[in-house]
């Protein structure tokens, strides 16, 4: 990080974000350098050189004025363009602040959003980042360099939101607004609370984009403990409620609405061709990662 950079922070604060770069970094060189490159795709073509026609070739790409200057034909050779967009949509509402385990929701994506833009960097990739609660409340266009990642790792880990809600319809429709030259975008929520139907947007964006949403749960949000009475309240309502958690019934019902809610969930992303990785905010980060690279290429290689 820059001398400028560093002297606004306090030294902890500092001293986070260089521990947080030094972890994810070490997991991209040892991991995600190769799989990243392979999985995602460029925009578009970029011309690259012009060689004789060989037979077999595609006579759609002979360039004919150069056929008609020299009297032999020619194709026009085009290299995929690697340089990519890619834009972290990072939910700030308040049930990320939720955490049983080693850490709390919002910092399992702040570190899973590193490692995405470590990823993006080594490969010569522009990162951006927009974090929306019940609103859009930044937006940091995409940039180049390892300057503007330690800029957006410092945003998501230090920035305080003015709103507890989620709209995720809201943030995609910005972003369609937004970003009109197709990217890749993460979308990293708890998917709680979401503010209504996306559907809609939800398509828009990814007919356009390379569109991949990262579920970031807690484990006791999935199978309530047997704690006896608790109070459960909601972070982004306030509102509270007191149930019984060595409850048959209770639980039961309770498994029964989150397994209802994840398979809508699924649904929903793929019946728009949205990869879904459900990573826990406990344990490694980067093998849910891993295991989604490594899926991906090969369906890639079956051509799927």
């Amino acid at each position: 990080m820059a001398d400028t950079e560093s002297t606004r922070l306090p030294k902890e604060l500092f001293g986070q974000i260089r521990r947080l770069e030094i972890k994810t970094r070490k997991q991209v060189e040892a991991v995600f350098s190769g799989e990243y490159h392979s999985v995602f795709k460029g925009s578009g073509m970029e011309f690259s050189e012009v060689r004789q026609y060989q037979p077999g070739d595609d006579v759609r790409s002979i360039d004919w004025n150069v056929t008609a200057r020299t009297g032999h034909p020619f194709l026009k050779v085009f290299d995929e363009e690697r340089e990519l967009t890619v834009i972290m949509m990072v939910d700030a509402s308040a049930s990320g602040g939720f955490g049983t385990s080693e850490r709390f929701k919002t910092e399992a994506i702040a570190e899973l959003c590193a490692t995405i833009a470590f990823s993006a960097i080594r490969n010569g990739d522009k990162v951006g980042l927009m974090i929306f609660t019940d609103s859009i409340e930044l937006y940091i266009p995409p940039a180049k360099g390892r300057k503007n990642v330690l800029r957006i790792i410092r945003e998501i880990l230090f920035f305080k939101p003015q709103g507890k809600g989620t709209d995720i319809k809201g943030a995609l429709e910005r972003l369609n607004g937004t970003v009109k030259r197709k990217g890749i975008v993460f979308l990293l929520s708890d998917f709680d609370n979401t503010g209504g139907d996306f559907e809609k947007p939800l398509n828009a964006a990814s007919r356009r984009h390379d569109l991949v949403a990262i579920e970031v749960f807690d484990p006791a949000e999935r199978e309530l403990p047997d704690v006896g009475l608790i109070t459960l309240i909601d972070a982004e309502t306030e509102e509270e409620v007191v149930v019984d958690s060595s409850n048959p019934d209770f639980r039961a019902k309770f498994a029964k609405s989150v397994a209802i809610r994840e398979k809508g969930l699924s649904k929903l992303f793929g019946s728009h061709g949205v990869d879904h990785i459900k990573v826990p905010s406990s344990g490694s980060l980067a093998d849910p990662l891993v295991k989604f690279f490594r899926t991906r290429e090969r369906r890639l290689a079956r051509g799927m």
